[in-house]
């Protein structure tokens, strides 16, 4: 599994990617970064764009993986502005891959197809800053934050991490009786 480092913004000399996604081996020549954000746009973008016809694949925090055979039906800019339980006003923006399991198991989404879908997204999205979120489910809908990725010769596998709530205002009403 390899951290995703903030690139440095110029694809051509990010050494990080050229290790890992150029010269074709499967480790990078240094301890991976540690994050401490999610993955944003640009560099779940970047990533995406030089993969090619590698297959995607999204593992969930249960260490399952979406089934291979998934679309991603939406790609969208997600603002919500809010009130937390201490009234102060709050708002966050993201970027939402909605992803979909059909009966067509013959499916693949390649890397390259979803840096396409991305680059038709930009107008909607505005920013390459956001971090990346995957909705998925059949029952129910769950939010994820895309948080790594692991490289093979056959796919990009990114792993998600699920989303928790908390108080936003322990200072204001008191974590052990918030609200």
């Amino acid at each position: 599994m390899f951290n995703i480092p903030r690139f440095c913004g110029d694809e051509a000399s990010c050494h990080f990617v050229e290790c890992l996604l150029c010269s074709g081996t499967s480790a990078p020549p240094a301890p991976p970064l540690e994050i401490r954000t999610a993955v944003n746009i640009e560099q779940f973008h970047l990533v995406l764009r030089r993969g090619g016809e590698r297959a995607v694949r999204f593992q969930l925090p249960s260490g399952e993986l979406i089934p291979a055979h998934f679309h991603v039906t939406e790609v969208g800019r997600v603002d919500k502005h809010f009130i937390d339980c201490g009234g102060t006003r709050r708002q966050t923006t993201s970027c939402l891959l909605q992803t979909w399991v059909a009966s067509d198991v013959d499916h693949r989404l390649t890397a390259a197809k979803l840096a396409g879908i991305l680059d038709l997204a930009e107008p909607v999205l505005g920013s390459s800053d956001l971090p990346v979120e995957v909705e998925h489910g059949a029952d129910v809908a769950s939010q994820y934050a895309v948080s790594d990725f692991e490289l093979s010769d056959e796919a990009f596998t990114f792993v998600l991490t699920g989303k928790k709530t908390d108080c936003l205002a322990p200072d204001k009403c008191g974590v052990s009786g918030c609200c």
